[in-house]
């Protein structure tokens, strides 16, 4: 209840009966002043204000110093400003200090003077005296015996000696000398027992980080976030999580500046976007350098800091078998290098009938990572282009093209399948290619090779990125990179025995001997098949002809002479963009009596411009789903096998 004044009731019965009790207190000092007056008879001249208190002790009559008694309590000064006491007139603050005014050992004993969370000691100067109420407004002075760390305490008799105005003199020093404890300054022959030490400017709000350490992201900052602090700090008046909180800040939590600094999202990887960015952003027009450009640099380097991809490109000629290899890890994912390729290109000759079935694998193999960018088929011919899932955005549409190069159009077993399309500023192109077989038949496959490069009709909407430099008569010539597989069907011009004899003296890697009767190395040196292409060094036996399921060459009444039929070679308009790393085939799969060969690239990728026709994220969803449910089942295939093998494992002795 309130009163008329805006007093709380029991308040104003506090201050009523603190007034009270200061009266009294006043009487009980003017008799101690005037006996003291009496006694000392003038003796001794009072002290001087601005004397410190040290001094005035040394000024008091010998006698008095004989009945006086100098205590040394410990104050527990507040934390803010004295002139936040104002807000000790609160309901729960009074009660608090109503009890420290009944406690006896209130000035004495530090436990009962603070509290854990120091809100009294905002809430009042300093903890009330038994005879007299701390004053509830900053004007109002203060009990100088019982506020002062030196305070004097009658004797036992009650009564003190020395004159009332040299009391209240000497009280009103030791009064702005506690004031000044009260403000950080200390005072000669006692040892206060002062507040903590708090800092001029407040610490910064420590931050509970969720994230683990190892999912943190880099200390770089991203180059469109480098005003994010600042503007940040400008409008938010703090950069932090929402996490952030001054409760946090006992549980010693520490936090590391490096997620802080990168501007990047303490929950995920994700670089922020202002919202003006979402409401003026076009992918559909820009620069080669626009801020903001879907293609451009800054994007490039954000998810390609040395702006180099790799691209794993295979062949394989399946025989037209059904049967496909039950594991394709150690074809599509092999153990070295360590990581995983950004693309993944498979040409397959004479593929198997479900071709669908084919795709299926290639997704179970590849996982969730991975999605079906484009796939396209000519005949017996098939091409399938795996991404990664987070990489789609930055593709253009996808256009694909045939050739036939049997003189009967209609039976396509030979010919040539290529995809073509434009990552970020660079414009791919994929060949695969089934030429004519024989020993002798160089010719034909050389017709074969001109007819692809003249008819192969690339690109169609997607625009050249460099047309000054492309020729009307060679696909190849149009595309920054190429790349070209198959069966190419060239031979080694040695005969069997020869080949065998060198294949069994150099078991492992060393075929340079063999590459000598290579004829596709002769006649790309003479520039008359594949000019401007290059090969990786070959460090692998033959891929043709095996025995189908045994690691033999060919044991029947023929005796073809093995050879290095498929191949995978390059080209770029810009000199050392492409660099292989692995050029090697698949010995341990045997479906075929061609093994599969597969070579790893790293790519240069520039940036471009987005006023090309985006693929917009389009990729095969229902491979993805029907591949990924696959995978699932057959992980739980394994580890109901291993459970089935572990009890099967038990066993009793009769």
């Amino acid at each position: 209840m309130s009163t008329p004044n805006g007093f709380p009731q029991h308040s104003r019965v506090c201050l009523t009966r603190s007034m009270e009790g200061g009266a009294v207190q006043d009487l009980q000092a003017k008799k101690a002043g005037k006996a003291a007056k009496k006694e000392a008879g003038g003796g001794g001249a009072p002290p001087k204000i601005g004397t410190p208190i040290s001094e005035t002790l040394k000024l008091l009559p010998e006698e008095l110093k004989a009945n006086m008694k100098i205590k040394s309590i410990t104050p527990r000064p507040p934390r803010k400003p004295r002139l936040e006491r104002a807000a000790s007139l609160d309901e729960k603050s009074w009660r608090k200090w109503r009890r420290f005014r009944t406690s006896q050992e209130s000035l004495t004993d530090p436990n009962e003077t603070s509290s854990s969370n120091g809100s009294l000691q905002e809430a009042s100067p300093s903890p009330p005296s038994r005879g007299r109420a701390s004053p509830c407004h900053p004007c109002c002075p203060q009990d100088p015996l019982h506020s002062s760390p030196d305070a004097l305490e009658a004797s036992p008799g009650g009564k003190s000696r020395g004159g009332a105005s040299d009391l209240g003199k000497r009280a009103s020093e030791i009064s702005s000398a506690f004031g000044g404890l009260l403000r950080g300054k200390g005072f000669a022959g006692g040892k206060p027992r002062l507040s903590q030490i708090m800092p001029a400017r407040p610490l910064p709000p420590v931050e509970l980080n969720v994230a683990s350490h190892s999912l943190r992201t880099a200390n770089r900052i991203d180059s469109d976030c480098l005003d994010y602090r600042h503007y940040s700090q400008h409008k938010f008046g703090r950069v932090s999580s929402s996490l952030s909180d001054s409760r946090l800040q006992g549980n010693g939590t520490l936090y590391d500046n490096c997620s802080t600094d990168s501007m990047k999202s303490t929950f995920s990887l994700l670089t922020p976007i202002r919202a003006k960015d979402v409401r003026s952003r076009s992918y559909l027009e820009g620069s080669l350098l626009a801020s903001g450009a879907l293609l451009g640099a800054e994007e490039l380097s954000r998810y390609f800091p040395d702006r180099n991809i790799g691209i794993f490109v295979a062949t394989w000629n399946m025989q037209g078998q059904k049967e496909l290899p039950v594991n394709l890890d150690d074809f599509l994912l092999p153990t070295d290098p360590d990581f995983a390729q950004d693309m993944y290109v498979i040409g397959v000759q004479e593929g198997c009938p479900d071709r669908r079935e084919w795709e299926i694998r290639l997704q179970e193999t590849l996982g969730p990572h991975y999605v079906l960018l484009h796939s396209a088929a000519h005949g017996v011919l098939y091409m399938s282009v795996f991404i990664r899932r987070d990489l789609i955005w930055f593709c253009s549409e996808v256009e694909y093209a045939t050739v036939t190069t049997r003189i009967v159009s209609q039976i396509k077993t030979k010919g040539a399948l290529g995809i073509c399309f434009t990552f970020f500023g660079t414009s791919f192109l994929f060949i695969t290619s089934h030429f004519t077989s024989g020993d002798s038949k160089v010719n034909e496959r050389k017709l074969d090779y001109n007819k692809t490069i003249q008819a192969l009709t690339l690109p169609k909407n997607v625009p050249d990125t460099n047309p000054y430099r492309s020729s009307s008569s060679d696909v190849t010539t149009r595309f920054d990179e190429v790349f070209w597989f198959g069966d190419f069907n060239f031979r080694l011009n040695k005969d069997r025995e020869t080949v065998d004899s060198i294949l069994n003296q150099n078991p492992d890697t060393d075929v340079s001997k063999l590459l000598l009767y290579d004829q596709l190395t002769s006649e790309m040196s003479r520039g008359s098949i594949f000019k401007g292409f290059q090969e990786a060094d070959i460090h692998f036996r033959p891929s043709y002809k095996f025995d189908i399921g045994k690691d033999s060459y060919d044991t029947t009444s023929k005796q073809r002479t093995p050879s290095y039929t498929d191949r995978v070679v390059f080209r770029s308009r810009y000199k050392d963009d492409i660099q292989a790393v692995k050029y090697s085939s698949c010995p341990v799969i045997k479906t075929s009596d061609h093994r599969p060969v597969f070579a790893l690239f790293r790519v240069k990728v520039r940036p471009g411009r987005d006023n090309i026709p985006l693929a917009a994220g389009q990729f095969d969803r229902e491979l993805y789903l029907i591949g990924i449910r696959r995978r699932i089942t057959r992980e739980l295939q394994k580890r109901l096998e291993q459970k089935d093998q572990k009890s099967s494992s038990i066993c009793s002795i009769s």
